[in-house]
């Protein structure tokens, strides 16, 4: 009888260990959403003035198409004398709420296919395993983060509604009734009800492939800096400043090879009805006709100086959060295997007991 007891005792603590770590694993896959999301907002919001140079530069060809095209000291003094300071975060919680969107899906798939891998799946893995698991996160993000982006990158263009009505009454143009040109947005979600009743979900989803196609890429360098951080642990940095560094590097290469999509983009986004482009490959050849190489790389400079510091602070801020949550992880798993001995101790006393 005693020896029977002995061994149903203990085979009860294992159980409770594999709950634990079921309950572990749920909670390490929803903290990568939630820090992803935190980081990719903090990093946009952060740069979110940067950014806006780079929409006014991708997109004046289409505001002033007659014009000489401005630099970025002309685009500058452009924003800062008719806008002021507000005119550099016009549009920004559009911004905030989808790169919190891609921030959240990006980090939170990858973490949960690459955990989903490693336990159905085994023997595979790789780079290109990582790769199609950054591919279906922003896939999943730009749902969220291309109409965002569609309202970001109009208000970026309006600036403050006095400047947006010297614009239209100096260049003549026409907003109502024939909708060549939207009207005012006012706020995120009055711009988005605009933008469906004028266009539908067509004008609120305008880009999205481009969109894609831009950010598919970006998905495979960052997993090559996740690579990299394996492959070189002697250094001995702290992974707050690998993030920093390597998430800066593989976003500033990812920005600068990408960025004739990006302007492709930004200008069926920012164009609205009056459909100077009819799609991506007649947006395409007009550039090139029109603009030559040249075209494809407007904004180039201020989208590297947006993606390397906000790309870095994404990566490092998610690598802070793993850093100060890994602590309490290691101090919750000493409380579990104590929890363990006591199991056993208490099986054993209880046997000795019989």
């Amino acid at each position: 009888m005693a020896s029977k007891g002995s061994d149903s005792n203990r085979e009860q603590p294992p159980p409770l260990s594999i709950e634990i770590k079921a309950t572990q694993d749920q909670f390490f896959v929803w903290r990568e959403f939630v820090w992803g999301g935190i980081a990719g907002a903090f990093g946009e919001g952060m740069m979110h003035p940067v950014d806006t140079l780079k929409t006014r530069l991708q997109s004046q060809i289409i505001m002033n198409a007659s014009q000489r095209q401005k630099s970025i000291p002309q685009m500058l003094r452009t924003v800062w004398v008719g806008d002021g300071l507000k005119g550099f975060y016009r549009g920004i919680a559009p911004g905030v709420t989808g790169s919190l969107a891609t921030g959240a899906t990006y980090f939170g798939v990858i973490e949960s296919t690459k955990k989903w891998i490693e336990e159905s799946h085994p023997n595979l893995g790789g780079h290109w395993v990582h790769f199609i698991a950054g591919a279906i996160g922003d896939t999943l993000g730009s749902f969220v983060y291309v109409p965002c982006e569609v309202i970001k990158q109009r208000m970026q263009i309006q600036g403050t509604s006095s400047s947006w009505s010297s614009f239209i009454s100096r260049n003549s143009v026409p907003v109502k009734p024939r909708g060549d040109m939207y009207g005012y947005y006012t706020g995120m979600f009055q711009a988005g009800s605009s933008i469906l009743k004028e266009q539908g979900p067509k004008g609120l989803y305008a880009g999205y492939w481009s969109t894609l196609a831009r950010d598919v890429p970006f998905a495979g360098l960052m997993d090559l800096t996740d690579q990299g951080k394996k492959k070189f642990p002697q250094f001995g940095v702290n992974s707050s400043i690998e993030g920093l560094v390597l998430g800066g590097l593989a976003g500033g290469l990812s920005a600068y090879l990408t960025t004739p999509l990006d302007v492709v983009k930004t200008r069926l986004q920012v164009q609205g009805t009056t459909i100077k482009y009819k799609g991506w490959l007649d947006a395409v050849g007009q550039i090139w006709r029109k603009e030559g190489p040249e075209g494809f790389f407007r904004g180039s400079v201020p989208r590297v100086m947006w993606y390397i510091p906000a790309s870095a602070l994404t990566f490092m801020a998610v690598e802070f959060l793993r850093e100060s949550f890994r602590e309490k992880t290691k101090n919750n798993n000493i409380v579990v295997s104590n929890l363990s001995i006591e199991s056993k101790r208490s099986s054993v006393h209880e046997v000795r007991e019989n």
